[in-house]
């Protein structure tokens, strides 16, 4: 591989170890269960902050998005509905093949089998729209008319929830299985805490996955001209209620009644990057998964440099543009083995403020060959 290719389009993590739960430090216990706490993973020790009260969902993870490191998570390999969050994997899978001023006139078979009562963006038959255009619609208003569209563009449905597959199985996403590319709720479709994490992670890499998910809002192509179209995640606008988070980058909500509330979180302080995934609050609570993500999200910045990890993301040596390399790196939160190939470290710089993301960029360089071991306001049809 060339080291331009190498610089562009690799994505890894760095330090990928033998064992995938570090030794606590003296005087630390890793919280694995309890009456209130099932199934939750948090290392306690002095000085490190208690993991925020009121979190009431069903999975959810806690990881630093340049390391890879896990820092607290619940459940994170449970198997639930992904609503829009899965949106992040068709990114992963469609975004880098098709360039953003590629202009698709959409035909009648584009946007046959959208899902009855689906979150939609507005685009019409007989019209014409770039991919920008495309992409600003699946992750402002988490269009599913939009998707449907770059799937055609991607060689059709079943394809491209295909591809998503492949894709999933590359990054170490193990959880996952696709039925509907959008999101939409469809039996057998589900996804975990930790795979979104990864798949998030993944995208972010990408430049343009990166300005998508952090715009707050942007023109859309209309009958009347273009109109403005604002981001349904409420962190990354402030609505609803509920102010922008601090260092916000973005990254993907969902709803379906299936999913219930979902949220991938991206932010951004003083040089870290954290990613939050929640699936399914169980509170009720109006913005409870909003609160939840941001809780959490709090309680990374708060515990940092001093909590140990209780585990980490798979470390990845495939191509962000599908292509395939064997023998992924990985260590999960499980304990489970995967073989290994070649490693790359990455440097993923990340910058928040104002509108979105400053700043981002990838530089990804061979270090080596190594073996290893280790291993918003949507529902049902909408996604």
């Amino acid at each position: 591989m060339s080291k331009k290719a190498a610089s562009t389009v690799l994505l890894a993590a760095a330090g990928v170890s033998l064992a995938c739960i570090p030794a606590a430090a003296d005087g630390a216990t890793t919280r694995q269960s309890g009456a209130r706490d099932a199934g939750v993973r948090a290392v306690t020790a002095p000085g490190i902050p208690a993991l925020p009260d009121g979190l009431s969902a069903l999975s959810w993870m806690v990881a630093d998005a340049d390391t890879g490191n896990v820092l607290a998570t619940k459940s994170p390999h449970r198997k639930l509905a992904p609503a829009s969050t899965l949106k992040t994997l068709f990114a992963v899978t469609v975004l880098p093949k098709f360039p953003s001023g590629t202009v698709r006139q959409v035909s009648s078979s584009d946007l046959a089998g959208v899902g009855a009562g689906s979150s939609v963006v507005g685009v019409r038959q007989g019209r014409s729209y770039t991919v920008a255009d495309l992409w600003r619609g699946v992750f402002l208003r988490s269009g599913n008319d939009a998707v449907h569209v770059l799937a055609s563009m991607n060689g059709g449905w079943r394809t491209t929830a295909r591809e998503m597959q492949q894709t999933a199985r590359r990054l170490g996403g193990r959880d996952t299985t696709v039925k509907s590319p959008d999101g939409y709720d469809a039996p057998g479709q589900v996804s975990s805490a930790y795979d979104l994490t990864v798949f998030a992670r993944a995208g972010l890499a990408n430049a343009d996955f990166a300005r998508y998910c952090s715009t707050p809002s942007a023109l859309f192509p209309g009958a009347g001209g273009a109109t403005r179209i604002e981001n349904t995640n409420r962190m990354l606008v402030g609505s609803h209620g509920l102010s922008r988070y601090p260092g916000i980058i973005g990254v993907k909500n969902g709803y379906t009644s299936q999913a219930g509330n979902t949220l991938i979180a991206a932010a951004r302080r003083n040089g870290r990057t954290l990613l939050v995934t929640v699936m399914n609050p169980q509170s009720k609570q109006a913005n409870g998964v909003y609160k939840e993500a941001g809780s959490l999200l709090d309680w990374g910045f708060g515990a940092e440099g001093k909590a140990e990890p209780v585990g980490t993301l798979h470390a990845v040596n495939a191509s962000y543009d599908g292509g395939a390399r064997p023998g992924p790196v990985a260590a999960d939160v499980t304990g489970a083995e995967v073989r290994g190939g070649a490693a790359w470290r990455s440097a993923l710089v990340l910058g928040a403020g104002g509108a979105g993301v400053g700043a981002i960029g990838l530089g990804a360089l061979l270090t080596g060959r190594r073996q290893a071991r280790g291993r918003g306001g949507e529902r049902r049809g909408t996604a």
